[in-house]
């Protein structure tokens, strides 16, 4: 049963979209190779849908791909989510669209030591 829970990872990030930004295959579930848990359960307290999110690496300040695979997550609901570039950062800063057009941007959020983010405007 614990050799599946890479293959079931995999494809559970792959039907999000987050194939290419999270590690391949974690050793375990939320947590990379490196031992650090990166999952982070984002909850919308922004009065408004959130319509993408985005993650860069401080390092590279390159955002990857939407988070969300683009379904919105309502205003008061949440959504976990593994933030990992695969290179072994733990600082990231979060880019989110709203609906309405508005963008957040939030910087250095240290995603290896929390579990819950609460966005707001």
């Amino acid at each position: 049963m614990t050799a599946r829970r890479p293959i079931i990872a995999a494809a559970i990030a792959a039907a999000l979209g987050l194939a290419g930004f999270t590690a391949a295959a974690p050793a375990s579930w939320g947590q990379s190779s490196d031992g650090q848990n990166r999952r982070v359960r984002i909850h919308n307290q922004t009065g408004a849908a959130l319509q993408k999110l985005q993650a860069a690496d401080v390092r590279t300040g390159e955002f990857g791909p939407d988070l969300l695979a683009g379904t919105a997550v309502a205003t008061g609901a949440s959504v976990p989510v593994t933030i990992d570039a695969g290179a072994g950062g733990c600082l990231y800063d979060l880019r989110a669209e709203l609906a309405g057009g508005q963008t957040l941007l939030r910087e250095n959020i240290n995603v290896c030591r929390i579990a819950d983010y609460y966005l707001t405007r």
